[in-house]
């Protein structure tokens, strides 16, 4: 092969998306490499560091060991084919479907315990599941508005899940940059592939949440909470209220009144309807649950059970996250839709089943373990690559506790070029699609964060652990555009929403060292580091 992809190296175990193990180029990458031979290797990677410089200036950041970085993206796209994103989104949308029937079951009739498909233990163990929560009747009926469902690629190619994420997903706000940078520095890549837009999100975020606000209420007033600037996902939190046009607020802007969140504006206190949350439920009302916490409001629970708020996503969704669970997924499709699911999940051996957990103790060098309420790729550990002191100081942790634990083989995921100090190599990647249930549809964003590991061999690709990212892009039909069309360029400038009440050099210096003190420790206010 000449050009880009010149002594691009590719493994048979390994699934490279972009370049067969014979070297060939695989469809929707054709054009892609042609053009990238026709710019030569320096000018791709000139057009790389462009968007790197871009992101620093626009503040793309992310929070890298209390660091704020530019978030990395790549230069090469990730390609999926059409008719390979309609079994993708299908089997997203019949999982995300799977799990609004199971949250609303178990905190209600519990009828799937009463049937004996999931054990009541295994619920009930859950670090997050809320008994507060029970009998809360969310607006519309939706629990999980947002979800990002974590999708690989195994070594013949196909998707698998790796986990569910309907607490507080993070990371489409650098969808939705990648792709305006990209547009930018690859128009001419860009303009001749027909690409399905992702522009819709914030729209289709603010229709859903709007559609989930208490019964009577025409014209709701939305919010986004966020935990503040702290915050590693501060930056989505503000884009995204940005582009939603609704109020970033602060938990200390918030109030309750007669079993009502009222929001204090410079025109006096302001009744809100629906709150789409980036708190933790740890954090989210002190009265609940932590009651040092200066993130969220007193007393908004008890709103929500008064049907006078909605939550989004609902308070114990967690409960789903946990990655033992996840293994009974399979079977909660089967039992509230029944169909068979449409995208497998990985093998998966539960550790607190006796004859699992004697099988894995005797391969801990061999598999994967992973804690069941972990993120951001803290916790696991990688058996083939651990010391014999790690294996042994694992193997007490999970004999302490089994229940917080379960073991997968070692997937090789599929790789995809990207530019390195050799060139373009393969790096493993994986795919978060992103999910909006309305109450009448499950819509799936085309596409979703794609993470790369950018170190030779990382399968962790969690930019807490050093990854990048790639634009994604999932073609229409055969993804040719024959005529390339003139586009005006939409110039958005990267700022913060409009912020009510103090603002932070306003605030006292006691409750500003509180607060982020608060945020520190305890490592995000959020679901766990931005992705």
């Amino acid at each position: 092969m000449t050009g880009a992809f010149t002594d691009y190296p590719t493994t048979p175990s390994i699934y490279d998306e972009t370049v067969t193990t014979d070297g060939g180029v695989r469809p929707g990458y054709e054009q892609i490499a042609t053009q990238f031979d026709t710019f030569g290797l320096e000018d791709v990677r000139n057009r790389g560091e462009y968007v790197s410089k871009s992101y620093h200036d626009q503040g793309v950041t992310f929070d890298f060991e209390g660091e704020e970085r530019p978030f990395p993206l790549d230069i090469v796209p990730r390609v999926i084919e059409a008719d390979t994103w309609s079994h993708v989104e299908a089997g997203v949308a019949q999982r995300v479907k799977a799990l609004e029937a199971f949250l609303a079951d178990i905190y209600g009739p519990m009828q799937i315990i009463t049937d004996k498909v999931i054990p009541r233990h295994i619920v009930t163990s859950s670090s997050h599941y809320h008994r507060v929560a029970f009998d809360i009747q969310p607006g519309n009926g939706v629990r999980v508005h947002v979800s990002g469902i974590d999708l690989i690629r195994d070594g013949e190619g196909a998707f698998r899940v790796l986990e569910d994420n309907v607490r507080i997903p993070s990371g489409v706000s650098y969808v939705l940059t990648n792709r305006r940078a990209m547009t930018s520095t690859l128009p001419e890549v860009v303009g001749t592939h027909r690409i399905r837009p992702v522009a819709a999100y914030p729209s289709r975020l603010l229709r859903a949440l709007r559609a989930a606000a208490p019964s009577g209420i025409t014209d709701p007033e939305v919010v986004v909470l966020t935990p503040g600037p702290y915050n590693s996902a501060y930056f989505e939190h503000s884009l995204l209220a940005r582009l939603m046009g609704c109020r970033l607020v602060e938990g200390r802007d918030l109030v309750t009144q007669g079993g009502r969140v009222m929001m204090r504006t410079t025109h006096g206190l302001q009744p809100v309807h629906v709150i789409y949350r980036r708190v933790d439920d740890d954090f989210l009302d002190p009265v609940a649950f932590r009651n040092d916490s200066v993130l969220g409001c007193p007393g908004v629970l008890n709103a929500a059970r008064a049907g006078n708020v909605t939550i989004a996503n609902a308070v114990g969704n967690g409960v789903a996250d946990d990655k033992l669970m996840y293994s009974y997924v399979p079977e909660i499709i089967r039992y509230y839709l029944g169909e068979e699911p449409i995208l497998p999940n990985v093998d998966t051996w539960r550790l607190e089943d006796p004859a699992h957990r004697e099988e894995v103790m005797d391969r801990l060098d061999e598999l994967v373990l992973k804690p069941v309420d972990g993120s951001g790729g803290k916790g696991i550990v990688i058996g083939p690559q651990a010391s014999r002191a790690e294996l042994d100081q694992l193997r007490q942790t999970v004999s302490a506790s089994p229940r917080g634990w379960i073991a997968q083989p070692v997937v090789q995921l599929s790789t995809v070029p990207t530019m390195v100090d050799d060139g373009l190599r393969p790096r493993h990647v994986d795919l978060r699609p992103f999910a909006i249930n309305d109450g009448e549809k499950v819509w799936v964003l085309p596409g979703g964060l794609t993470r790369v590991a950018l170190g030779e061999g990382e399968l962790i690709v969690n930019s807490s652990r050093g990854g990048g990212s790639k634009d994604t892009w999932v073609l229409s039909g055969d993804g040719r555009r024959t005529r390339v069309e003139p586009r005006a360029q939409r110039q958005v400038q990267i700022g913060t929403a409009p912020q009510v009440a103090l603002k932070r050099s306003e605030a006292e210096p006691a409750e500003q060292e509180q607060q982020q003190q608060q945020t520190r420790v305890s490592g995000t206010g959020e679901g766990g580091p931005t992705c």
